[in-house]
């Protein structure tokens, strides 16, 4: 499959991640970080900066390496060789700093509190940050009201749906008003009015100055949300940049072709030649402009092949463009 195009500066070992000079900018900072599971290499030589005040979104596919390196900044992982920087603390040797500073929220988390109600929850939580209990009681109240969970403030755990338990995991990393908010598929699993409210105070803790770094499998989530993003896979950094930047990089097009039955593979006198494509359920994606001759051609052979068209739409390339390049997800000919 051809590389990107124009992306040299990006992927340049010397431009990827840091853009800020000055330490006192950077929120995070990657260093030659490595961590290795017996034979396995979860995270391999990630340097990148992320500046304070930022919004960030760290992408890959599973086993890329993301929530390692989330969980050396927790405290959690510790590393092969390298190091992570929290503020210019040592996310290993100054644990108990970078803990105050950082607020995290898991993927998944058991909300165990059994015998505590939600409100309680936050305030206990606060509690553990040393903030006091007046304080802790009016922090609790905010969120509750800004995660539209005042009226379940009195009620069990068991009693709270997926998307509430959701919420208030996201509330609990908050509590301590932390300089630095961790994210772990915040959203995953929420229909799209969760999605969007998440996404809506996401964005007012961010212009309050927080620091978000957000992990998604969403990526239209990553492009309305994130001023930069990384792209991982298999544990090395294989891009970084602002989205659009990323995918003005591509410099390409796509014309999707849906038949009026799912196509599972090319009938062999479609050989589509020069052309990049990809089979994606069922419907067709050519590399191209409806205006390419090449690309003209090539539809003229699947109609010969007797496949029945039902519908030609074109559309800009999308950070799930650049994505599916770069990991090389796709089912592309070679």
């Amino acid at each position: 499959m051809p590389c990107l195009k124009n992306m040299a500066a990006i992927l340049s070992p010397r431009s990827r991640g840091a853009l800020a000079t000055n330490d006192q900018q950077i929120a995070i900072s990657f260093q030659h970080l490595r961590k290795v599971y017996r034979q396995t290499v979860a995270v391999h030589d990630l340097s990148l900066d992320i500046r304070r005040g930022e919004f960030f979104g760290l992408l890959g596919p599973n086993g890329a390496g993301k929530t390692t390196s989330i969980n050396v900044i927790a405290g959690l992982v510790k590393p092969s060789s390298g190091r992570v920087l929290v503020q210019g603390l040592d996310a290993v040797h100054d644990y108990r700093r970078v803990h105050r500073l950082v607020g995290i929220a898991p993927q998944e988390e058991t909300l165990d509190s059994w015998f505590l109600k939600v409100r309680d929850i936050l305030i206990y939580q606060a509690g553990y940050f040393g903030v006091p209990p007046r304080e802790a009681r009016r922090r609790a109240d905010e969120l509750l009201n800004q995660f539209e969970l005042w009226d379940k403030r009195q009620a069990a755990i068991q009693e709270l749906s997926g998307g509430m338990k959701r919420r208030l995991i996201v509330a609990k990393a908050l509590i301590h008003h932390p300089d630095i908010l961790i994210l772990d598929e915040p959203t995953a699993g929420a229909d799209v009015a969760l999605r969007h409210q998440i996404w809506q105070v996401m964005r007012e803790w961010n212009t309050r100055g927080v620091t978000i770094l957000l992990t998604t499998h969403y990526l239209e989530e990553a492009e309305a949300l994130c001023r930069r993003v990384a792209i991982l896979d298999h544990g090395r950094l294989l891009a970084t940049g602002a989205p659009e930047q990323l995918v003005a990089g591509a410099q390409t097009d796509w014309v999707e072709v849906q038949f009026d039955q799912p196509l599972s593979r090319l009938p062999p006198q479609a050989t589509l030649d020069g052309l990049d494509y990809q089979l994606d359920e069922g419907k067709l994606r050519l590399r191209g402009r409806l205006d390419d001759p090449a690309l003209v051609a090539a539809l003229g052979q699947l109609a010969q092949a007797g496949l029945v068209m039902h519908a030609i739409r074109s559309r800009k390339a999308r950070l799930e463009d650049v994505f599916l390049q770069l990991t090389q997800r796709t089912s592309s000919k070679p």
